[in-house]
């Protein structure tokens, strides 16, 4: 579902599905929890030039940082921005460690054709053009999963309350894709799955 006033744009991204939207360079992009406790999975991919999109390992290595903060910016693999992040309006952590759930994982599992990140962002980049040699592995706002001092991580339930949200500004024009994680059986989602809320703010007339 999507609706537009005034100069924003709005997406509901339902549970365990994906959805897209194009972001202009300078444009910011909300993501919201609608529900609470429900990870969203991020990519950012240049709309100008597909090869290149954002990077969580080369951004792990241009901070020196897990994450970054308020203030500082996602970069691509040539090192250069592609997102910063403007305001964090949720109780955290994030995480850029883990990949996109994918029917390996659910696999194992026992649970073959089980609705999955990886195939969701699949589908929705390549309805947008976008068809990747590789799967990127997602920012994943809310993901409740720092490691501990020992070095393990373990996922927890997400601690990010209804409306909680992340705005971040497009450092150049980009598509972004955001899935609703689709992880029901482990705590990561709090043990069910919900929406989530794009909201893209337009600096100017959609093109």
């Amino acid at each position: 579902m999507r609706s537009q006033q005034g100069n924003s744009e709005s997406v509901v991204v339902p549970a365990q599905q994906g959805r897209a939207v194009l972001v202009r360079a300078g444009e910011l992009v909300e993501v919201v929890d609608v529900e609470g406790a429900q990870v969203a999975d991020v990519w950012a991919i240049d709309a100008n030039d597909h090869t290149r999109w954002l990077s969580t390992s080369y951004t792990r290595d241009y901070l020196e940082r897990l994450f970054p903060r308020v203030g500082e910016c996602f970069v691509d693999q040539r090192y250069e921005p592609i997102m910063e992040i403007v305001s964090d309006m949720s109780p955290g952590p994030h995480d850029m460690l883990f990949p996109a759930c994918n029917p390996a994982l659910y696999d194992r599992e026992g649970l073959a054709g089980h609705a999955n990140c990886a195939d969701n962002f699949r589908t929705v980049s390549a309805a947008h053009g976008v068809v990747l040699p590789t799967l990127p592995d997602p920012v994943n706002l809310f993901q409740n999963s720092a490691p501990d001092p020992d070095g393990n991580v373990t996922v927890l339930a997400a601690r990010s309350r209804p409306g909680d949200g992340v705005i971040l500004r497009a450092a150049r024009d980009v598509l972004v894709v955001v899935t609703a994680c689709a992880v029901d059986f482990w705590p990561t989602n709090g043990g069910r799955c919900g929406p989530l809320r794009i909201t893209v703010r337009r600096t100017a007339p959609a093109q």
